[in-house]
């Protein structure tokens, strides 16, 4: 090989990392920074949530520009990989812009339409993306930072991630895909978390199966350079250097999985085909741990609860494509109803965390009433 030949590689290879340090200093440094940053970063195509201040909380604009820009990168032979990344360190993304959304569907507002018909849309693009598709989710993940990342191929957590789905809580249900991905995890733990929206930190996003790999974050920028600097990879290639990356990330590997011990008491305690079969089972049980899962059930709008259920029990048969059409239609029966506005105002508006459900008991949402919020929107049902 050619000397000429081989300073060209370098050359190439010395302008993609001093590209990726632009989009860091970029993302440190500019006030008025765009919310999302789409660049082409060597074999890479790197997508920068960038709005820090509000822990990369999604919107609609932000939506309509990466899913364009995913699309052409899949058909694009200069793009081998998507990297998508968080900017500021304390947030891959903390969920989708919901008090907008609260707003639009106050008021009727066409936004509460098609925020969530876009974002699943998006959702899908992800989970059908043809190029390997890597999440790096460190720091909070959730919501919709979890519909970002956890249909692509490779998700990478580190010790600072923190991963849950909490819906429940503000009289929604873990969509975003969650009724395609949770009860496709390790027995009923994708139930337990999505009722319960129990936060799983670090390498337990990995043990739980929501991360493909555990990576410690002082690792996190040299993968990134390496990634870049692939030549033409396949995912096996990417899957190696992963794994490479992850066989040198040791710190809390000692550590036993946080529910670990409660994997059996989990399957067994959730596996009723009712809510109220739960929390009977639960009250039955009467240990320290069924206790604290009963007491967190109750502070759950029991609409949410009674939707999230046959969400997971529906999906778990269901391909992601019409996991999401199912969604919509329930996104939309959150907007109809009253529970979403309700948990919105205690938990993120007045944060009293006072919600006052209404129905205000299990035994008062009826079947017919959840058999509603999953009936077809005609016309106005998502197509993807």
């Amino acid at each position: 090989m050619s000397l000429t030949i081989l300073t060209s590689a370098y050359r190439q290879r010395l302008r993609s990392l001093c590209r990726l340090q632009r989009i860091q200093s970029h993302m440190m440094s500019s006030q008025v920074a765009p919310d999302v940053l789409l660049e082409k970063v060597g074999c890479a195509g790197v997508i920068t949530i960038n709005r820090p201040k509000v822990l990369n909380a999604l919107n609609l604009t932000m939506i309509r520009q990466i899913y364009p820009q995913l699309k052409k990168w899949e058909s694009d032979n200069e793009t081998d990989i998507v990297i998508i990344r968080g900017a500021g360190g304390k947030a891959f993304c903390a969920g989708g812009d919901i008090r907008a959304v609260t707003e639009a569907g106050k008021v009727g507002d066409p936004l509460a339409e098609d925020f969530f018909r876009e974002e699943y849309i998006l959702n899908n693009a992800i989970g059908a993306c043809k190029k390997p598709y890597i999440a790096l989710i460190e720091g909070i993940t959730m919501g919709g930072g979890v519909g970002l990342s956890v249909h692509g191929r490779f998700r990478v957590a580190t010790e600072k991630t923190l991963f849950a789905m909490p819906e429940t809580a503000i009289g929604l249900f873990p969509d975003v895909g969650g009724g395609y991905f949770l009860p496709r995890l390790q027995g009923k733990l994708g139930l337990f978390l999505a009722l319960t929206g129990f936060r799983l930190k670090g390498r337990d996003v990995q043990r739980a199966g929501v991360a493909t790999h555990f990576v410690e974050r002082q690792k996190i920028l040299d993968l990134e350079k390496e990634l870049v600097c692939l030549k033409s990879p396949s995912a096996e290639d990417v899957s190696r250097v992963l794994d490479s990356y992850q066989q040198q990330s040791s710190l809390d590997s000692e550590k036993p999985f946080v529910l670990d011990e409660h994997m059996s008491d989990i399957d067994r305690l959730f596996s009723s085909s009712s809510v109220e079969g739960i929390v009977q089972d639960l009250k039955a049980d009467g240990s320290e741990f069924a206790n604290k899962q009963l007491e967190t059930l109750s502070k759950m709008s029991p609409t949410s609860l009674k939707i999230t259920l046959r969400q997971l029990q529906a999906g778990a048969a269901l391909s992601l494509r019409d996991v999401l059409v199912m969604e919509y239609r329930l996104s939309q029966a959150c907007m109809r109803g009253c529970d979403f506005y309700e948990g919105v105002r205690a938990v993120l508006v007045d944060k009293d965390q006072s919600p006052k459900w209404n129905p205000s008991t299990l035994e008062e949402v009826s079947e017919q009433s959840v058999d509603q919020c999953f009936s077809s929107l005609g016309e106005k049902d998502l197509t993807l």
